[in-house]
């Protein structure tokens, strides 16, 4: 003898897909959790990395790794991308990009120059770039996610030097400079002579806290069950 009551098929279809929206939503977040776990192993692998030929990761970078690169060129004037929205100890501001040819090269290098705060809500002054032939090293990164682009950049209506963006399209910023970029971004060094700060370990949720989420979600389709039996159980 059975002590739950038979359910209509409406509680049964409701607990079901709720269940398995819970349980999903739980195997999302430790995928997401992996994911950084992965993203910060390459970050402290790369820090402790030999420099590798430009010319052999330029075109085709390696997926499973961030090459650590010395690369020779000029910086190409008058030509400022300014990431909004970004934040950095507390402070609100801007991270820098600025194109970049190496020697020999057709296409573009975007180089992000490192983070500025905003000067009483406007953006920064921005230092000159280094003159003539020189030397940059770094991280060879993706660019920045896009995210959802919300209206977009707009960057052939802007004028000047000093280009504002919500998010980083290396396309865009392609035909803006009417010249093709390499498929990912330098992220300089750290120079303490430099007022850009440059600390690259990267500012998203940490791992730990998607694994608490998804525990959250296991539980909630746990209770889920636990409601189902108990409005669908027998009395005595």
């Amino acid at each position: 003898m059975t002590f739950l009551r038979r359910p209509t098929w409406f509680a049964v279809a409701l607990t079901v897909v709720g269940v398995l929206a819970f349980v999903r939503l739980g195997i999302w977040q430790l995928d997401r959790a992996n994911e950084k776990d992965e993203l910060l192993r390459r970050f402290a692998a790369s820090a402790v990395a030999s420099v590798e030929d430009f010319g052999m990761v330029a075109e085709m970078p390696p997926e499973d790794r961030y090459p650590r690169l010395e690369v020779r060129g000029v910086f190409v004037p008058d030509h400022y991308y300014l990431l909004d929205d970004q934040t950095h100890s507390g402070q609100v501001g801007v991270h820098v990009y600025a194109p970049f040819s190496p020697h020999g090269r057709d296409p573009y290098l975007l180089v992000d120059l490192g983070f500025l705060p905003k000067e009483s809500g406007a953006n920064p002054r921005l230092p000159p770039l280094p003159p003539g032939e020189t030397t940059v090293h770094g991280l060879y990164v993706p660019p920045p996610g896009v995210g959802i682009r919300m209206g977009g950049d707009r960057l052939p209506l802007q004028k000047g030097a000093e280009k504002t963006v919500v998010y980083m399209d290396l396309k865009e910023i392609g035909a803006d400079l009417g010249r093709s970029l390499y498929p990912r971004v330098l992220l300089l060094d750290a120079d303490p002579a430099s007022i850009y700060a440059r600390d690259w370990t990267p500012g998203f949720m940490p791992p730990a806290r998607h694994r608490a989420y998804a525990f959250q979600w296991f539980t909630f389709a746990f209770a889920a069950l636990v409601i189902f039996v108990l409005l669908h159980r027998k009395r005595r």
